[in-house]
């Protein structure tokens, strides 16, 4: 076989193995993710001004509440994820642009999302 007919398959099966498992955001998980608020008012105060705008839209970031695409991030654990929320990680700026956000508070904002609705 000429590898310019396997090639392309090849690189697709690659590009599939990348992808988060489980079933990408419906239209329906997108307005759950715009209505989730969470309880604790400085949290909500933090998520409206930080974390919303990125994580409620079709974009990179994981979808709040929408557990596929959080399950390889929880897998990497904790400490991982507060270290990427603290320094930043490909699109995501540094601390999600919550300049007052403690550690505790970015766990907590982490929980929040991640758990499924």
């Amino acid at each position: 076989m000429k590898p310019r007919v396997w090639l392309p398959a090849a690189a697709a099966l690659l590009l599939a193995a990348c992808s988060p498992a489980g079933a990408p955001p419906a239209d329906a998980d997108y307005h759950r993710a715009e209505s989730m608020r969470p309880d604790d008012a400085a949290l909500a105060e933090r998520w409206e001004r930080s974390c919303r705008l990125c994580h409620t839209t079709r974009g990179p970031a994981p979808l709040a509440g929408h557990a596929p695409s959080w399950r390889p991030r929880l897998a990497q654990g904790p400490a991982v994820l507060l270290q990427r929320a603290r320094e930043g990680f490909n699109t995501m700026p540094p601390r999600g642009l919550c300049a007052d956000c403690s550690d505790e508070d970015l766990l907590r904002l982490i929980d929040f999302m991640s758990r499924p609705r």
